[in-house]
């Protein structure tokens, strides 16, 4: 869990060792090591719906600043919800209060107010009317303090406070309502001896008594000093959840400890090491390369804890000071010995959705942080959040030993928390990054089950994922897309620069959701070929026209490329000195064919540019001469600028421009196609004033972009036109480096 003073990125975190260990059983008993080799089996083919023939769908995105002011950083992390299903509370540390919202109708999520706290919110949860929100009020590490604030939920007011005796974590309250569980962490300081523990003073394990009025109710504490192999003087605590036998389970996440602890009495009941596990095939060095060819030895340093059942407890093995598996593991509350490890399956599971945090891989990877489990229907199911793949994995847990993956979830930027919600079918994720000049804000998602087939969904743009890769393929960053002719239903995409080598991705989109079937990697004399690729155009001839955006700073030219079926580079194209001598570094976006002549677009105005207009060049591959004509740009918005994103030839000279601003969410204004005939100018030579386009309005993205549920992406980049007539588009998701990172195909219909 993020506290307000903890650094994202983990400053202590050590590089993970690259070895393989021999498998072994954890031990029975409380100082077990909890060892196991989790070269986990490799991941099958999701089937996105889950056993009754149901699967969750996003169907709202609230972000938290609709509760106060755009202009506030907000950050919803915790969330809990009222028995009635209805009202949703949040924790919000930076503004120092709590947020609610109410599950309206059966889709919406609205805002409903705010409370301030006396310090940092930490973590809420609610018993009948009753919000119980633990609350950091610290003044430094090494005087931590905190209190149990008792919220009344129908007149929003604070009813009583409780002084916790040190900074609290995470509340649990059990499932009959006597008792809640505070994990009092006394969280170190990352900057002091690089974050190496100890640090005292030690936390414990605060349990309240919730008898009589709340202003009445006692609290107690449980020691945990001497419990861990791992500075046993300087407990952690990290997370705490209650089963239904009264057993709280808490995890040490520093200490790479797990204690069970009876809440009636207080008695520390089990304890054991969480581990270390070796995992298999995942990427393990920071590349721009999706390689699957590495291997993490490392403690588990688990964060959340849930329980699958009263015997089976699951952590989500986030790492923090020295580890970090990439896994979440069911351990047996009893004995401690593990009973099942994902392995690499998280790890596929983003690779798979387009959703792999590359820049990532030597740290922690998608990073396993928030945990949850609550049983639907007939079934139970574990929900685990990938904090660094905007991910929720979805598992059905009838089996607590052998959970099966079912479905996996785009959310908006660092899932947090993640709350069931099965009073009303619904699932609410919390994602708490807010960067308001990136566009990026915190908020919260609510996801619902359905009956309703997902290919159904899809043909809406109302599901999600909508394109996922066969195993073995790894993509993100699309950047351009292009009908194959002869081959109905199937497009070509290339990415840009945030993934190596450049690959021709082929993406059948007849399949609900869409799949990536094959890649196909770039070479240039022999060698792997390594571009900032932002369109490409399928020839006749089973080869490919594409174009690489330039970076003038870097001495790096915009460049028109013909590719031969092969993959291999037959030429690279560049434009005449006049004109690139004017080039910024917004430049190719876009080629498409027509007749004889490849066209190419230009993103944003150069220097041989009328303000507002971008340029259209021509080449002629049977002469190697370029001309020009002028495309007008939209009106920018405020603080934001306007260009081109794809070009699409559709005959005769007709083409599809896409044109965006640079703006996400609530600021997005332009996401259009617009329609243009090159064939009613003269595009002339250089030096000469370039003739205008006429273009006519084809479609509003916007609508299409908001009917997932989730936010309006800033970068719909791809667009084609497939060999039976339907149009499809594509997001362009930065490969998940401080961006939203959904990977998203959009079905537009015909042109």
């Amino acid at each position: 869990m993020r506290k307000c003073n903890r650094i994202l990125a983990g400053a202590a975190a050590v590089a993970l060792t690259v070895t393989l260990t021999p498998a072994a059983t954890a031990n029975p008993g409380s100082t077990n090591t909890g060892s196991t080799n989790t070269a986990a089996p490799t991941s099958a083919d999701p089937d996105f719906a889950l056993p009754s023939g149901e699967h969750f769908v996003r169907t709202s995105t609230m972000p938290v600043h609709h509760n106060s002011s755009p202009d506030e950083e907000t950050a919803a992390e915790i969330s809990a919800v009222t028995p009635d299903g209805r009202t949703v509370v949040h924790t919000d540390s930076p503004a120092e209060r709590i947020g609610f919202s109410t599950l309206a109708g059966r889709d919406s999520l609205e805002p409903a107010g705010t409370l301030d706290m006396p310090g940092e919110p930490t973590s809420v949860d609610i018993v009948g009317d009753l919000a119980l929100v633990a609350v950091n009020t610290s003044e430094s590490y090494t005087d931590p303090s905190g209190e149990l604030v008792v919220v009344d939920l129908a007149d929003r007011a604070i009813v009583a406070s409780h002084d916790l005796g040190g900074q609290p974590d995470s509340i649990d309250i059990s499932p009959d309502g006597r008792h809640a569980a505070v994990a009092i962490e006394n969280e170190r300081d990352e900057d002091v001896d690089d974050g190496a523990l100890p640090q005292l003073p030690a936390g414990f394990l605060a349990i309240v008594d919730l008898d009589g009025a709340p202003d009445a109710w006692q609290v107690r504490t449980t020691e945990l000093i001497g419990l861990a192999d791992v500075a046993p003087e300087d407990p952690e605590p990290e997370y705490v959840s209650i089963n239904d036998r009264g057993q709280v389970a808490v995890t040490l996440q520093e200490n790479n400890h797990i204690v069970v602890v009876d809440v009636a009495s207080g008695e520390v009941r089990n304890h054991f090491s969480a581990g270390t596990a070796t995992v298999e095939d995942v990427d393990t060095t920071e590349n721009n390369r999706i390689e699957r060819d590495g291997s993490v030895t490392a403690p588990r340093e688990p964060d959340s804890v849930g329980w699958l059942d009263d015997d089976t407890l699951a952590t989500a093995d986030e790492g923090d000071y020295q580890g970090g598996t990439r896994t979440w593991t069911a351990f047996d509350a009893a004995t401690g010995d593990v009973v099942y490890s994902s392995g690499n399956e998280l790890e596929e599971l983003a690779i798979r959705h387009g959703q792999y945090p590359e820049h990532r891989a030597e740290a922690k990877g998608v990073e396993p942080e928030g945990l949850a489990v609550a049983t639907y229907g007939k079934h139970r199911y574990a929900f685990v959040a990938l904090e660094r793949a905007n991910l929720v994995a979805v598992y059905n847990v009838d089996d607590p030993r052998d959970p099966q993956l079912v479905q996996g979830l785009p959310t908006d930027v660092a899932p947090e928390g993640v709350l069931p919600v099965p009073q009303r079918n619904a699932l609410v994720v919390s994602a708490e990054e807010d960067d308001a000049e990136a566009g990026v804000r915190s908020s919260l998602s609510r996801y619902q089950l359905t009956r309703t087939p997902l290919a159904v969904s899809l043909r809406k743009n109302e599901g999600a994922p909508s394109i996922v890769a066969d195993s073995g393929i790894g993509f993100g960053g699309l950047s351009g897309l292009s009908g194959v002719p002869g081959s109905p239903g199937e497009v070509v995409a290339i990415h840009d620069n945030a993934y190596e080598p450049s690959r021709v991705l082929t993406v059948d989109t007849a399949s609900h959701p869409a799949r990536v079937t094959d890649e196909l990697v770039l070479t240039r004399d022999g060698d792997e070929a390594a571009y900032d690729l932002e369109g490409i155009a399928a020839r006749d001839d089973g080869g490919y026209w594409v174009v690489a955006e330039g970076e003038p700073a870097d001495d790096l030219p915009n460049l028109l490329i013909d590719v031969g079926p092969d993959g291999q580079v037959r030429e690279e194209i560049a434009l005449p000195d006049a004109i690139a001598e004017g080039a910024t570094r917004f430049g190719f976006e876009g080629v498409a064919v027509d007749g004889e002549h490849v066209w190419v677009a230009v993103q944003r105005e150069w220097a041989d540019n009328e303000p507002g207009q971008s340029t259209l060049a021509r080449y002629t591959p049977a002469t190697g001469q370029w001309a020009f004509a002028a495309y007008p740009l939209d009106t920018p918005p405020e603080g934001g600028w306007m260009g081109v994103s794809e070009l699409t030839a559709l005959g005769d000279g007709r083409m599809l421009v896409l044109e965006r601003d640079n703006q996400r969410g609530e600021d997005a204004e332009t996401k259009k196609v617009y329609e243009i005939d090159v064939s009613t100018v003269e595009p002339v030579g250089v030096g000469e004033r370039k003739p205008v386009v006429d273009k006519s309005l084809n479609q509003d993205l916007i609508p299409a972009l908001e009917a997932g549920g989730g936010i309006v992406h800033d970068k719909p980049e791809g667009l084609a036109v497939t060999a039976d007539g339907k149009l499809v588009g594509a997001v362009d998701n930065d490969g998940v480096d401080e961006a939203p990172g959904e990977s998203v195909l959009l079905r537009l219909g015909k042109p």
